[in-house]
């Protein structure tokens, strides 16, 4: 079993496997071209985009900087929005799906490492030699959600479609489909209801607007 096959497992692997290093390598290279580009420049970005991710849908818009572990591990739906300096660590997979919009500062991290500082620094396998070792676990998030700036989604973690996660919130554990999730830790506020419809906002001016 390869290292980045122990990914998939859920196993613990070796973070400095020269494969899992190489790959990597290539996708922060991809981001620091990214990161140089200028907004204008759409279609240099857009191939960029394209050799970095597992899959990114039509109509994505990524305001950059980026910081993207792996990046081939990341598949994203169309229509996707991320403001500034959206960072995936993506070792085990990370999915996104459409029409979803991130607020600046959006972290998704899937690494595990050992709880205990001795087993940080390194664990001995069966040959009697040290390594650095950790595990992962993916992050899935449905359709239609909006993240405000500064979330962090965690390990493991599952958000339903059509949610809203509040600014700062620190996603721990699964949250499910259309509710306004807050907090650190994160936790259901209520479920969106009509009632959040900006038609219940009159004040806003969208009956000038909207029909």
């Amino acid at each position: 079993m390869t290292e980045e096959e122990k990914i998939f497992a859920g196993r613990l692997f070796t973070p400095a496997d020269a494969g899992l290093k190489a790959k990597k390598l290539r996708a922060h290279n991809l981001c620091t071209a990214y990161n140089q580009t200028f907004e204008d420049e759409t279609e240099k970005r857009a191939s960029i985009l394209s050799r970095l991710f597992g899959a990114l849908g039509e109509g994505s818009v990524l305001q950059g900087p980026i910081y993207i572990h792996y990046g081939c591990h990341t598949k994203i739906g169309a229509h996707f929005f991320a403001n500034f300096h959206l960072t995936i660590q993506d070792d085990a997979p990370v999915t996104i799906g459409d029409n979803c919009d991130f607020g600046p500062n959006v972290t998704i991290v899937t690494p595990v490492h050992p709880m205990l500082p001795d087993e940080r620094r390194a664990l001995r396998d069966k040959r009697g030699a040290e390594r650095h070792m950790c595990y992962a676990k993916p992050v899935e998030i449905g359709s239609d959600c909006w993240f405000g700036a500064n979330v962090v989604v965690c390990p493991g973690v599952k958000i339903g479609a059509g949610s809203v996660i509040g600014a700062g919130s620190v996603v721990v554990r699964d949250i499910p489909a259309g509710v306004f999730a807050a907090g650190s830790p994160c936790r259901v506020i209520r479920e969106l209801t009509e009632r959040d419809s900006v038609r219940q906002k009159p004040e806003l001016g969208i009956e000038e607007l909207c029909l």
